[in-house]
């Protein structure tokens, strides 16, 4: 298990040194510059090559990426040249919200996709199976910013019920902070939750048929246990699976659902980077959630040996 974990660590590295060179490399082909766009009106000569001279602007695109990941292995990612604020404080400020907005919707997906896709497997043909699958279709098709907008005219305009838009920290105000959470999660979770419930299905369904679930039924195991132990076990190894995919999207920032919401995550700050040519905001966001991708799909392997006793990382090569 150690041989393969620091394997995987070794081409998590090689694939970091990857993304780094190509968002690098993106960002010097877009068209703008970012100190004159930074400036705006108060655009000054002196001023300017100032700040090209102090961003590293005026060294060979060699150089710069040399600095820039030098930099960013000691945590230093740089300074955004639309606040002046360091990138890494920007980051860790908009984390809490994208690991509660994350969070929350991984776990409305998980509500609507285990009992769901479950029943579906267990009746297939059945009422609940074809609303399942209907359902789940719908999930898919809605758009979420049109969903959002929906959940933002009903249960804020008409009925008051929530906020429409911010975020507040949950230690300043616990009951504010899931009032404001509440809609982008179930908005984020929803499109999730579709994806999961049709794994769950065709999982449950697949294990139903293992030779080891007729012979647990045949020697008169109860068929709660049977489920339990036997059916839904074997099915979450691909759940965990898309699951896994599912949460790293979710922590890499949902940017349509945080725009809708106006919502501050890491989604937030990578799009206002997009938008205001915030060079090391948005290397520094696309590098993280490459590290957010590979941690988890890294967990993920991890776990599978756990759910399922024939898998073994001891000779894997």
């Amino acid at each position: 298990m150690t041989g393969y974990v620091l394997r995987r660590l070794w081409q998590s590295a090689v694939v970091l040194l990857g993304v780094s060179v190509l968002v690098f490399a993106i960002m010097q082909l877009v068209p703008g510059d970012p100190i004159r766009l930074a400036l705006g009106t108060r655009f000054d000569p002196d001023t300017y090559e100032a700040l090209r001279a102090r961003s590293g602007l005026d060294d060979s695109v060699p150089v710069q990426y040399v600095n820039w990941i030098t930099s960013a292995l000691t945590g230093d990612l740089g300074v955004s040249f639309r606040s002046g604020e360091t990138v890494t404080s920007l980051i860790i400020e908009r984390l809490p919200a994208t690991l509660s907005l994350a969070g929350g919707a991984i776990l409305v997906a998980i509500l609507i996709a285990v009992p769901l896709g479950t029943l579906s497997a267990l009746r297939p043909r059945s009422p609940v199976d074809w609303f399942a699958t209907l359902s789940s279709q719908a999930g898919l098709s809605v758009p979420d910013f049109w969903l959002g907008i929906m959940f933002i005219l009903i249960f804020a305009g008409t009925l008051g019920w929530l906020p429409s838009a911010g975020y507040t920290p949950l230690f300043e105000d616990p009951l504010g902070w899931a009032q404001h959470l509440l809609l982008p999660a179930v908005t984020a979770g929803v499109g999730s939750g579709s994806i999961l419930t049709r794994f769950v299905r065709s999982s449950v369904l697949e294990a139903i048929g293992q030779d080891h679930v007729r012979t647990a039924r045949a020697k008169g195991m109860r068929a709660g246990d049977v489920l339990r132990w036997h059916v839904l076990r074997n099915a979450l190894v691909p759940f965990v699976t898309v699951g896994g995919v599912q949460l790293a999207y979710l922590l890499s920032g949902v940017v349509i659902v945080e725009y809708v919401f106006a919502y501050q995550g890491l989604g937030q700050l990578a799009f206002q980077a997009v938008q205001s040519r915030d060079y090391p905001v948005l290397q520094g966001a696309v590098l993280l959630f490459a590290v957010i991708f590979l941690v988890i799909n890294l967990i993920v392997d991890l776990t599978y040996a756990r759910l399922d006793p024939r898998i073994s990382y001891r000779s894997s090569r």
